[in-house]
């Protein structure tokens, strides 16, 4: 008997998972399945049969019309008719995605605090002083940011810069590791740590890195300051920060750097890719928990985007052209489909609670036919590595570029999935709402 590879355990695995989930497993397992991996525009040699196929299809749908008008106008008739439900939910949609753009930066009243956490593609600077090779304080980075390399794993605005200005922010939010003032302190803090993840040994072999549990005890500490600011009345502060914004996008890092590099962790020969991603979502249940008592009632849960599209994994399993490594893609998305049953529980579940989840995965893929390159970062990067060297160049023409350096997307990518993450344009976007609405509750 032939031994399945390893992308088609995956699949089989995805596909296990979803006909066992008890309440939403079936309609995530769909989602997911109906993201797949991002898809890669045709080349010129394609195109031609394709053409032909088309045209061959006009000529016989041409020559059926002037046969059979009477059938065809039933034909018209019972599609509109099947189809209009759908037509309409999605004008509906449309409708109230237009209206929020209009009010978005107008009256809407803003949260008075924005708190991040996450990993590199949140990180704003807190990996600075560590010893650590995750680090993006030096140019090509920030080539585009006004205070240039910083610590953003960009070449310039990162998603909660953007989302901090639509929110109404006039300057960004802060990072934990920077000096801040009490008015700083009290409209948020960034503790997002590039290489970090859900479990505490993810990304060690990088060096230093600021886990999820460990970004919250740095919450606590700030909570401490806020509550000497606003007056030792426990009830001022709970009521403050049930108004703040809170996002979390942790997870990759469990998967480039720690399952998918077994010389360095035992988990890939300890868990199944489905195992893994329930060993993870039970560890980020008590870590969302946490954060809910620590005063959080607004909370944005980002995915995981398509890691195995990115250039240093693709670099890695050896794949050139356009292709993604399907292999990784399927165990992140084992992770993404359990988080939506995760909101649910956490809403049904805690008083006030009000988390969403973004489909970072769904998003970012969707983005891919948008930019004219894909497959390779627009910093020169350090072989093997995801950063850019210190003594390379950058791409002129850095908006035409989905990838940054190898691993972390451009500004112009950061900017379009911060307005989908706001403003959802598809019901596949974000879950059960985007973060316009969230706000407003």
């Amino acid at each position: 008997m032939a031994t399945a590879r390893p992308s088609e355990r995956a699949s089989v695995a995805l596909a296990r998972h979803a006909s066992t989930q008890p309440r939403h497993g079936d309609r995530w397992a769909s989602r997911a399945l109906l993201a797949g991996s991002p898809k890669v525009t045709a080349r010129p040699s394609d195109r031609a049969p394709v053409a032909l196929a088309s045209q061959a299809s006009t000529q016989a749908l041409s020559r059926d019309r002037e046969t059979s008008p009477s059938r065809d106008r039933e034909a018209f008739w019972s599609l509109s008719m099947t189809s209009f439900p759908i037509l309409c939910y999605y004008l509906v949609y449309v409708m109230t995605v237009s209206l929020s753009f209009s009010l978005m930066g107008s009256c809407m009243p803003k949260p008075p605090c924005y708190f991040i956490f996450g990993a590199s593609y949140y990180d704003n600077g807190n990996n600075n002083a560590l010893v650590t090779t995750a680090k993006a304080n030096y140019p090509p980075y920030g080539i585009d940011f006004p205070g240039g390399a910083t610590g953003r794993f960009c070449d310039g605005r990162i998603t909660p810069d953007f989302i901090a200005e639509f929110l109404g922010f006039r300057s960004h939010i802060p990072s934990f590791a920077s000096d801040r003032s009490d008015q700083d302190v009290l409209k948020g803090v960034n503790y997002a740590s590039g290489g970090s993840g859900i479990r505490n040994e993810t990304g060690m072999n990088m060096g230093d890195r600021i886990s999820m549990d460990e970004q919250l005890r740095n919450h606590q500490t700030i909570l401490s300051r806020i509550m000497a600011i606003l007056g030792e009345r426990n009830s001022a502060t709970e009521d403050y920060l049930s108004r703040c914004l809170y996002s979390v996008g942790m997870g990759d890092n469990d998967y480039i750097s720690n399952y998918f590099l077994p010389q360095f962790y035992p988990t890939s020969r300890q868990y199944t890719p489905d195992q893994y991603a329930s060993v993870l979502i039970k560890q980020f249940d008590l870590q969302l928990r946490t954060l809910y008592k620590l005063g959080a009632r607004k909370v944005v849960v980002f995915g995981i985007g398509p890691l195995g599209c990115a250039p240093v994994v693709r670099s890695r399993a050896g794949i050139n052209g356009s292709s993604c490594v399907d292999v990784v893609n399927n165990a992140v998305q084992l992770f993404n489909v359990k988080l939506g049953p995760l909101v649910d529980e956490l809403n049904n579940g805690l008083p006030g609670a009000k988390f969403i989840y973004v489909d970072a995965f769904h998003i970012y893929s969707s983005l891919y036919s948008g930019f004219r390159v894909t497959n390779a970062s627009c910093c020169k990067v350090i072989t093997g590595s995801p950063t850019c060297n210190p003594q390379g160049t950058s791409c002129p023409n850095r908006g035409d570029y989905f990838w940054w350096d190898a691993l972390h997307p451009s500004e112009a990518t950061n900017l379009m999935f911060a307005r989908r993450s706001y403003n959802a344009q598809s019901p596949l976007d974000t879950y059960p709402f985007d973060i316009n609405h969230l706000i407003l509750l």
